[in-house]
């Protein structure tokens, strides 16, 4: 546990008692404060009580009186598409609003630190797509390398639960947009940014706020190295404002598809082919084609994200190389569940918007694609381009007949259920073909989550695999 600095004796206020909230609350109390801990769930509050908390609602009348700080969870709206109300009274009375990751680097380093040989480092990662596996990965050449290291975050423990640091360690840090949106103390040694895709629009009231959630892990953090995914014109644009020019190697640009030579600095991946070039000089290459761990274009990006910030570490290229041969990929991120007769099954069941299923579709030749769930704003219109090598969609849940709609010519069936696509896409699937769960959708019509989906997949996949 990482005990919070800065409060002693004083009342902090905690709401939301997820994950990420009781890791707050034992934080704060563990570093002198009292925690005022609140959640409008009472499940949530009995489990809290259950460990020795005494929940205050911060409901009523006068309970911010005394609080210097609202801690929040970042699944509670504090601005759009309307602020929680007891957020809106802090913001009346001017109680100071941040969360845990604000908490974090206030807290992390100490006095203990003057007599490490090497200061502690901290990796953030965030982006639309693959930064669950980018932190990951990175995480893992780390392990490999024989580098202390830690990953929390959006993946993984509440960033507060962690250890303190070890001499030399490095912290990864997934952290999503509702994370960094809010944090009053970003300062991360090495920022990553992976894409921008549309997502999470009326929390942040258009991609605008969107994209500056993002950036503010960039521009408020004031990293040591930046690595920019410059496939869109948002992180061309980031690039472009963390550097004093194209020569300048603090910025590393990552690509996946392009060329990018032109720079002092740069990592890309072509034909799966990574390229690392510095000052227009190509320094390292890793084939990419025969990592199981990573397939497709959209992975190539992950690890030219993961190999960049360990080269910023000074990690070689052939020891990050080895990494990549094994690492075995995360649950529900194009995982493989199971083979028969020449038919793979694949889970990537966090492919929740157009974006991650377009690249899901781009990873494979010839797929019986299910789909569906809890369609988002726009459909699947934005997957039209991407549907060439799907033979047949196998649709589910509430957006199943809205998503029929939009395939054009692509072949498809109406399943209703995770139990009727997969035996109808595995009974019709030959050789050479893949079972690819892509959903497109959020899970919450059929699921709590898109993991239980995945688990849903995977068990049924199982029961026919053997």
């Amino acid at each position: 546990m990482i005990p919070v600095k800065g409060y002693e004796g004083q009342k902090v206020a905690v709401l939301g008692l997820g994950r990420s909230g009781l890791a707050t609350a034992r934080a704060l109390t563990a570093g002198g404060a009292e925690a005022l801990i609140w959640d409008d769930s009472p499940e949530a509050r009995l489990k809290a009580e259950a460990e020795g908390f005494t929940c205050t609602d911060l409901t009523r009348a006068g309970a911010f009186d005394g609080v210097v700080a609202l801690i929040t969870s970042p699944g509670i709206p504090h601005l759009y598409p309307t602020p929680n109300k007891v957020i809106a009274r802090a913001l009346e009375v001017g109680v100071p609003l941040d969360n845990d990751i604000g908490l974090f680097f206030r807290s992390f380093a100490g006095p203990e630190w003057d007599d490490f040989d090497l200061t502690p480092r901290v990796i953030c990662v965030t982006g639309s797509n693959g930064k669950s596996t980018t932190t990951a990965l990175i995480h893992h050449i780390l392990e490999v390398a024989g580098r202390a290291t830690q990953m929390a975050g959006n993946i993984g423990r509440g960033v507060l639960d962690i250890e303190p640091a070890q001499d030399g360690e490095v912290v990864v840090l997934e952290l999503s947009s509702y994370q960094t949106d809010l944090a009053r103390s970003l300062t991360p040694d090495v920022a990553v940014f992976t894409n921008l895709s549309p997502d999470h629009l009326d929390r942040h009231a258009g991609m605008g706020g969107y994209f500056a959630a993002k950036r503010r892990l960039f521009s408020e953090g004031g990293p040591d190295r930046a690595v920019i995914g410059v496939d869109e014109v948002e992180g061309r644009f980031l690039a472009n404002q963390m550097s004093e020019g194209p020569q300048d190697d603090r910025v590393i640009r990552i690509s996946s598809g392009q060329k990018l030579e032109g720079f002092g600095w740069a990592v890309f991946a072509r034909k799966g082919f990574l390229a690392e070039w510095r000052r227009g000089k190509q320094v390292a290459s890793v084939d990419l084609r025969e990592v199981a761990g990573l397939p497709g274009a959209h992975n190539h990006q992950n690890a030219c994200a993961a190999y960049a910030a360990c080269r910023s570490l000074g990690i070689g290229p052939k020891l990050i190389e080895t990494a990549f041969h094994s690492f075995a990929g995360l649950p529900h991120r194009s995982q493989l569940v199971g083979e028969k007769a020449g038919v793979r099954f694949i889970n990537d069941s966090k492919a929740t918007n157009v974006d991650a299923a377009a690249k899901a579709l781009q990873a494979f030749p010839k797929i019986r694609w299910i789909a569906g769930g809890m369609g988002k704003e726009g459909g699947i219109a934005g997957l039209v381009p991407h549907l060439g090598s799907v033979v047949k969609a196998y649709l589910i849940g509430h957006s199943a007949r809205d998503f029929a709609l939009e395939l054009g010519d692509t072949a498809y069936e109406i399943c209703e259920t995770m139990e009727r696509a997969v035996s109808r896409a595995a009974e019709e699937a030959v050789a050479g073909e893949v079972v690819l769960l892509a959903p497109a959708a959020a899970s919450f019509d059929q699921y709590p989550n898109f993991e239980v989906r995945g688990d849903d997949f995977a068990a049924r996949v199982k029961a026919l695999v053997g």
